[in-house]
């Protein structure tokens, strides 16, 4: 997913040496493109008509509650104690005084939400990115946050809750939710982009080492885990 604040400057074009998958990952975009003009976006446009906006900032925060559990776990992982034990303590109010997380109290007080996934921990660990892969609907990643995701995968709470109905229901309903807040973005996008492939896929590599890095990315000369040894 991506931020609007990461897109200003990201458009370029022809060949990228960290994306030697081009083809197939453009008619892969091609696919989530049109898919997501097709369907995802027109749901997530009348799910923002539809819900007011506390209700959907709620759906979010609920959601988000759930994430932190395996936030703090990857801030752990990757040496992060204080930021573990912030997260764990985000979990912990968001639930009691957030109302199982509808509510953001924890922010309110000042620990703020944390962005980790087990593709980070892997590259805090010294795995480099590999090359830059679209994953079908799911969108933009690398071979190392593909396999990052199956973990990530496994660690939602979301998976865990009985009734595959319900937690298909919950899958689609947080998807949506994200999408709806990315509207605007994708605007941006679509009036910014002469090349709507390269300027997703550059804007999104960019962000992620910058999380990666939390940050503070070395240049790109110096960074050893993006680069094949010689």
């Amino acid at each position: 997913m991506l931020l609007a604040g990461t897109l200003a400057g990201c458009a370029t074009s022809g060949g990228n040496s960290a994306d030697p998958l081009e083809p197939l990952n453009r008619v892969v975009f091609s696919f989530n493109d049109a898919a997501d003009r097709a369907v995802i976006k027109p749901v997530a446009r009348a799910y923002r008509a539809v819900l007011p906006g506390f209700v959907r900032i709620g759906v979010s925060n609920f959601f988000s509650n759930l994430e932190d559990v395996w936030i703090s776990v990857n801030d752990v992982l990757q040496g992060k104690f204080q930021e573990g034990i912030d997260d764990f303590g985000r979990v912990l109010l968001n639930s009691t005084f957030g109302i199982a997380g509808i509510f953001d109290f924890a922010s309110d007080i000042g620990l703020q939400k944390h962005n980790e996934d087990f593709g980070q921990t892997l590259g805090t660990w010294g795995v480099g990115s590999g090359a830059y892969l679209v994953l079908p609907i799911l969108g933009p990643s690398t071979i190392r946050d593909g396999f990052g995701l199956l973990l990530d995968t496994q660690a939602d709470l979301v998976f865990y809750i009985d009734g595959v109905p319900v937690h298909n229901s919950l899958y689609g309903t947080r998807a949506i939710g994200n999408r709806a807040n990315l509207l605007d973005a994708s605007s941006v996008i679509d009036q910014a982009a002469l090349d709507k492939y390269s300027f997703v896929r550059d804007a999104w590599m960019q962000r992620r080492r910058n999380l990666v890095h939390d940050g503070n990315p070395p240049r790109e000369r110096e960074e050893a885990d993006d680069e094949p040894t010689k």
